[in-house]
């Protein structure tokens, strides 16, 4: 609702209830609201089933990885493995069982977090179809991306051993 529409639906007094004014507190009371609002985190995690926890993690995992994929750094540590990984243990299920959910071999899955081979196409539709679309395939995707672009900006040696095959370059410098 736009500023002016409000002032003409409300009055001064009702308009001035409606913002909240910044309220400076005692340390007693700062020490005070804190373990009340502590108390109240641990009674809302201790209600949450575990739909909720799932939820929950899925979410926190998903914006991690957009704020990385979209992010103009290269983090080694953040890999397609790392990400998987902490999505099988969202699940708490063996490696073996959740291989067997994708219809991968449990080898492959291994061999995909821990970084010894990239992922095919097909795993990353599978990873979003499994999340029911929480984490799209093309997130996932970009996480193999984001460690090939990284990887083509900063090897000089992929350019020296490349230059050879390279004839009549442009005489133009932009």
């Amino acid at each position: 609702m736009s500023q002016k529409k409000s002032r003409n639906e409300k009055s001064p007094g009702e308009l001035a209830s409606s913002f909240v004014f910044p309220v400076k507190l005692s340390e007693k009371q700062k020490k005070e609201a804190a373990v009340q609002l502590a108390q109240a985190r641990k009674e809302r995690r201790l209600a949450a089933t575990d739909k909720d926890k799932l939820v929950s993690g899925l979410l926190s995992l998903r914006f991690q990885l957009e704020d990385y994929i979209t992010g103009n750094t290269f983090n080694p540590d953040l890999s397609f493995g790392y990400f998987l990984g902490e999505y099988v243990g969202l699940l708490e299920k063996k490696r073996k069982v959740f291989a067997e959910e994708i219809s991968i071999d449990e080898t492959l899955l291994s061999q995909l977090i821990n970084l010894k081979r990239d992922p095919p196409d097909y795993v990353t539709v599978r990873l979003e179809l499994h999340s029911n679309r929480a984490i799209p395939a093309d997130y996932w995707y970009r996480l193999v991306e984001k460690k090939k672009e990284h990887f083509i900006k900063t090897d000089k040696s992929i350019r020296k051993k490349e230059k050879q095959f390279v004839q009549n370059k442009l005489d133009v410098h932009i």
